[in-house]
């Protein structure tokens, strides 16, 4: 019989596995959008206007700290990866306009995580100024306004080459990753300014972090980085001992040197895996049955450990892992691979919302003097001035309602027809079928809801207590009668007992 000491034990441990992998959403909520390089007026808007009141439960910002400011390249969004200070001013807004921001979403309900990119600093561009107007020595590894010199950076300096990843983890953790500077962060001063930084962001109200790079850094020193953090902010409505989320960057397909498994053991980690598989299934190179044993069998994270999501800000533009995921430039089975995302119960999910893009270097819509441009929002609810917004497409806020009325209920009623037609229902809250065959999906299906009437909240939205799409009736055993056509304009089909989707 266990004693009571080891019982304890045993709860303390698991507190502290688990304590950095709760995002801390406002109840009811659920699905972080990655809002890149929007300005913090903009975000604040937004969450007032259209993600609080559209369900989402929160989003991750581009880096808030000073990066350089690199004119050569016309702006690169990969200057935001560049830190000259922790000074909170960017593009995007001051300190001020940040706490704003933080403030105003909390209130919506909407909760912010921030970059972190404390891997590294700038490397050596032919520009010496950020964005706040502080300057370094970079020959010298000066950074004045943190301080950063020398003696906080691994020495001497070595470049991590391509074969390092697999075959020399200490070079891919001490060396630097495209020539930035690489800090040291089991050197007490740079934990110290590191922790600053972050418990600042903390008090201001921020829920927790991405760390950029976390493979570039040693598990053990992020550990006590993470835990001489502060909890989250009674002032901004979090409980009493909430720690920080935190989700650790570990690009891993396998066979590498460094594996995410050394990191969940600290945190949530990025599964890069999640996003390839779908994509390479809703682009018809595998069949949609298989997933009926979607989540770790797949060898991907165990369900806690996992933030999960189709693209990135890096791998949309071929960088960060490769190529080779879907995104917004293959609307269809993009849509439908996030739609399948938000209706699994497996993971943490994440959206994209981007801006457009042909040249995989550039930054976000700016005038000539370098000025982030604001989103301009259309009469349909779309966004103009160059970004894409997929976080406002209908079939995407629709499918975060869904996963919210969905709630904590299992995966029931799996049905496929042993090729690419896919349904399943979550519990008796909300069901969802698919098509990614060439040929129609006519079948009567069991959706576990209560008998009523239902809209399709993909094909369109319930107005006036009628559906602008279409309409699925359910009776009184369950069962529906689901069509999808094999040139539809999406792919799935999706109802709920939320108000948005039941007559």
């Amino acid at each position: 019989m266990a004693t009571i000491a080891t019982v304890t034990t045993f709860a303390t441990l698991l507190v502290a596995i688990s304590a950095y992998k709760n995002p801390y959403y406002a109840d009811g909520r659920s699905v972080m959008v990655h809002l890149f390089e929007w300005k913090w007026d903009d975000i604040a808007l937004e969450c007032e206007r259209f993600l609080g009141p559209k369900g989402y439960g929160g989003i991750q910002i581009s880096p808030p700290n000073e990066n350089v400011v690199i004119w050569a390249n016309n702006r690169p969004w990969w200057e935001r990866y560049q830190p000259m200070s922790y000074v909170l001013v960017t593009r995007s807004g001051d300190e001020s306009q940040f706490a704003d921001m933080v403030r105003r979403c909390n209130n919506a309900g909407v909760r912010i995580y921030v970059d972190a990119v404390i891997n590294h600093m700038t490397g050596e561009p032919a520009e010496n100024v950020g964005t706040g107007g502080n300057t370094a020595v970079f020959g010298e590894w000066y950074y004045p306004a943190v301080p950063y010199r020398r003696e906080h950076f691994n020495w001497p300096p070595c470049g991590i080459e391509g074969s390092d990843y697999n075959t020399n983890a200490w070079r891919v953790r001490n060396c630097e990753l495209v020539g930035l500077k690489d800090l040291n962060q089991s050197d007490e001063h740079v934990r110290q300014m590191i922790v600053n930084f972050m418990n600042k962001l903390i008090d201001l109200g921020v829920a927790g972090f991405r760390i950029d790079a976390a493979k570039h850094m040693w598990p053990e020193d992020l550990r006590i980085i993470y835990d001489r953090l502060n909890n989250l902010s009674t002032a901004h409505g979090f409980p009493q001992n909430a720690r920080p989320y935190i989700y650790q960057e570990v690009i891993d397909y396998g066979g590498e040197a460094i594996s995410r498994n050394e990191y969940t053991p600290i945190g949530a980690v990025t599964e890069f895996k999640a996003g390839m598989e779908l994509s390479n299934a809703f682009r018809g190179s595998n069949q949609l049955r298989w997933f009926h044993s979607w989540g770790p069998s797949w060898g991907l994270l165990a369900n806690g450990d996992a933030l999960t999501f189709i693209e990135n800000h890096d791998n949309e533009r071929g960088h960060g892992g490769g190529g080779g995921v879907l995104m917004y430039k293959q609307p269809k089975p993009y849509k439908a691979a996030i739609a399948f995302l938000l209706a699994h119960p497996y993971g943490e999910p994440q959206i994209m919302s981007s801006f457009n893009f042909q040249d995989s270097e550039v930054g976000p819509p700016m005038d000539r003097y370098g000025n982030i441009i604001s989103p301009a929002i259309n009469s349909d609810g779309t966004c103009g001035n160059g970004w894409v917004c997929q976080h406002r497409w209908r079939q995407i806020h629709a499918m975060v309602g869904f996963r919210n009325a969905a709630g904590n209920t299992e995966l029931n009623n799996w049905w496929d027809n042993g090729s690419s037609q896919i349904a399943f229902s979550r519990g008796d809250r909300a069901f969802i079928a698919f098509n990614n065959d060439g040929w129609s999906l006519s079948q009567n299906l069991q959706t576990g809801l209560p008998k009523g009437t239902y809209c399709d909240v993909i094909s369109g939205d319930k107005v006036n207590n009628s559906c602008r799409g279409k309409s699925v009736t359910v009776g009184s055993d369950g069962m529906a009668q689901i069509s999808i056509g094999p040139q539809e304009y999406d792919l799935m089909l999706a109802i709920h007992i939320g108000p948005e989707s039941r007559l």
